[in-house]
């Protein structure tokens, strides 16, 4: 599990997510998204916007699978912004 501050503009806005969600499909591993006590498929672009994930805000990302330290890497540089 990886705790990670969105520090998208706007967070998780249709674009990001929709960005997020083709990055998590370039993996085997399983990702799941939690926030505030609510969960989401890496994969569910419509269940990562129901999470409301706006920017500042600290996501839980849990990834297994036998790519998911590429993973977590990945998905945590493009939340970050970088």
């Amino acid at each position: 599990m990886k705790n990670i501050i969105v520090q998208l503009p706007r967070g998780l806005q249709a674009r990001h997510t929709a960005l997020f969600v083709r990055k998590v499909a370039s993996f085997k591993s399983k990702v799941i998204i939690f926030k505030d006590g609510k969960s989401a498929s890496g994969k569910d672009i419509m269940g990562i916007m129901d999470l409301v994930v706006g920017e500042g805000d600290e996501i839980t990302l849990l990834v297994d699978g036998c790519d998911e330290q590429v993973a977590i890497e990945t998905l945590k540089k493009y939340l970050s912004n970088l």
